[in-house]
């Protein structure tokens, strides 16, 4: 199974693994599943520490680097086709992240891990709730 991470369940599952549902932490876990995280996730990541809403010990890069490292995580590329994807993503709303996401899960065949209910109730492209 290939699951890109939200933001959030990222950084559930280094620092709250409780958060997530068993079977989801069951699937993370998984030698079958690639665990995929988007370009997007880091930014809004380094976005939290800086605004103080996500506290890691010492700097925000070098915290995120370790823990990148720490997991065996792929990166999801940012296309020109993610890009122009994301404006036709099947999302009631313009947040620009939730439609980067969306539109990476659907262009590189990945399903989206996530407990925002925007992304949950979005089209086009494979989701699934963190519980």
């Amino acid at each position: 199974m290939n699951l890109l991470l939200d933001t959030h369940i990222w950084i559930w599952s280094l620092l709250e693994p409780e958060q997530l549902g068993p079977e989801l932490r069951e699937a993370l876990e998984s030698v079958g599943s690639e665990l995929w995280l988007s370009p997007v996730s880091v930014w809004e990541t380094v976005m939290l520490i800086e605004r103080g809403r996500l506290q890691v010990p010492g700097d925000a890069a070098d915290w995120i680097d370790r823990m990148i490292r720490r997991a065996p995580i792929r990166e999801a590329p940012f296309t020109f086709e993610v890009a122009l994807e994301s404006r036709r993503a099947g999302l009631a709303h313009q947040d620009p992240a939730d439609r980067l996401l969306a539109a990476t899960a659907k262009v590189h065949g990945l399903t989206l891990v996530t407990a925002d209910e925007r992304l949950l109730s979005g089209q086009g492209y494979q989701v699934r709730p963190h519980r």
